[in-house]
């Protein structure tokens, strides 16, 4: 196979050492702060060289990409996801031919993917600081003596470091840590917007707060001009802009996703050798967790990205855009929802005519949800069933696990083939329906919007995310205090 000549290559990337035998659980959640207290300091180092007047293309998708505007985590998780797309497409399209089922060409399979986040991470800085969306600062280059060429090459190492930066820790966290890296970032991103969107007494352009606990105040107050008379002829654009859509978003999208993830099949399985020894295997209902989801609107922010590039050249056919945001062609219908102010005409038709552009027409409006819909519930039934087979989540994956743990399904036959027909008739039929199923989860909450801005995928994935990392956690002390369960979950 073409792809066993790049084996000797991939094994030679730099790459975080695994631990040998069992890391303690104090020094895993000890890696994993670690690594957590250093991206929120990485996130608040700001670019050296970087003009103010800078556009930030992925400013909507920050939620879901774990970045910080104008810092080295620009760039966020986007070159790990985005590879991660591009290597599943290529592998579902058989354009690339690989068993992932296979131990040796699954790690192949994970050094191609390291190598493209490589190549990626290259691949996104270039444009933004081509494109001049990422400007230079003239005034200091002016002030240091160079040229501005020079700090816009600074600009692009320090972009570059920071995405590297970004997999390396994802890496130790994967590796010596709880979790995974880009989960808990994004964790820690969506959770400082939400704190934000409750507490935040910054004012806005209409001299508004933006926290809704300071807006509630200020709307009490007599110079808000907020009265009943106003919430009664305004209802939906109240309820918009005092954010008690938001809040009922997230609280919803909370108490949804902490039910689904409780929801699950539970296969029975017995030791063949321990009398009396039992579990069961869990099959939930979002088996492949809400990952996929990301990818999905990283797709999304990667056509968005391209279209932005191209109308920014002159070369228009693929859509229109004023001031980074899609107002025509088939960008504005291939563009997410981020709230109610992308749907609701009431509140889309001023902030369309703010930009010196007609708002669309109502069916274009419909088209434009109907789209959203098809991409996050058709796409996330395709990575979900990606997903599971790439990380060996899979029948066969999982039915080889169990073997080798010396469980068995009580009243079958004990071998690979019967446990893996078994998991056959669940595992893909509850990917696709819990792949379906939270797609309509992140549309609803995309709709609703969510409190500071997280954006409904962003608040989805951080519930989720929550839950899963508190699952482990358990698992893990479950797993200090009994240290035969770590066979079987792999562990040693």
């Amino acid at each position: 196979m073409a792809f066993e000549s790049l084996a000797p290559l991939l094994n030679r990337l730099p790459a975080v050492k695994r631990p040998e035998g069992h890391v303690h659980f104090k020094k895993k959640l000890g890696w994993t702060l670690g690594i957590l207290v250093l991206y929120f300091v990485l996130a608040n180092i700001p670019l050296f060289g970087l003009d103010k007047n800078s556009i930030d293309l992925f400013e909507l998708y920050r939620a879901f990409f774990a970045g910080a505007s104008g810092s080295l985590m620009v760039l966020g998780i986007g070159p790990i996801v985005t590879a991660s797309i591009v290597l599943q497409l290529l592998v579902g399209a058989n354009v690339i031919k690989m068993d992932l089922t296979n131990p040796h060409q699954q790690a192949i399979f994970q050094g191609l993917q390291k190598l493209m986040v490589f190549v990626m991470v290259i691949l996104e800085a270039l444009p933004q600081i081509l494109g001049g969306f990422m400007k230079a600062d003239a005034a200091l280059a002016g002030t240091l003596g160079v040229s501005v060429s020079f700090i816009t090459f600074l600009l692009f190492i320090q972009v570059c470091v920071g995405g590297i930066l970004i997999l390396y820790m994802d890496e130790i966290v994967s590796k010596w840590g709880i979790g995974s890296g880009v989960g808990m970032f994004i964790i820690a991103g969506v959770s400082q917007q939400i704190v934000q969107g409750i507490f935040n007494w910054k004012t806005d352009n209409a001299g508004a707060p933006i926290g809704i606990l300071p807006k509630w105040v200020w709307m009490a107050g007599p110079t808000s001009g907020i009265d009943m008379n106003y919430i009664l002829g305004n209802p939906v654009v109240f309820l918009y802009s005092a954010g008690i859509l938001a809040l009922i978003s997230t609280v919803l999208i909370y108490l949804m996703v902490v039910y689904v993830e409780s929801t699950r099949i539970e296969i029975p399985l017995a030791h063949a050798a321990v009398r009396g020894a039992r579990g069961r295997f869990p099959v939930k209902l979002i088996y492949a967790s809400v990952l996929p989801m990301i990818l999905v609107r990283a797709l999304q922010a990667n056509i968005q990205m391209v279209g932005l590039i191209l109308s920014s050249r002159g070369v228009k056919f693929l859509g229109t855009y004023e001031q980074g945001t899609p107002v025509g062609g088939l960008m504005y219908y291939l563009s997410p929802i981020n709230g109610p102010s992308d749907w609701i005409p009431s509140l889309l038709g001023p902030r369309f005519t703010s930009l010196g552009v007609p708002e669309p027409a109502m069916w274009q409006i419909i088209l434009h949800v109907f789209t959203d819909a098809f991409m996050l519930i058709i796409g996330g039934i395709i990575f979900a069933l990606f997903w599971i087979e790439t990380t060996g989540m899979g029948a066969k994956n999982v039915a080889e696990k169990i073997q080798n743990s010396g469980m068995q399904i009580p009243g079958y036959r004990r071998s690979a083939g019967t446990l893996e027909r078994v998991m056959q008739r669940y595992i893909p039929k509850v990917t696709v329906i819990g792949g379906a199923f939270i797609g309509a989860l992140t549309l609803i909450a995309s709709l609703l919007g969510t409190l500071g801005g997280a954006g409904g995928t962003g608040l989805l994935l951080t519930v989720s995310i929550m839950y899963r990392l508190y699952e482990d956690i358990a698992s893990q002390q479950m797993m200090e205090m009994h240290p035969m369960m770590r066979s079987f979950f792999g562990k040693e």
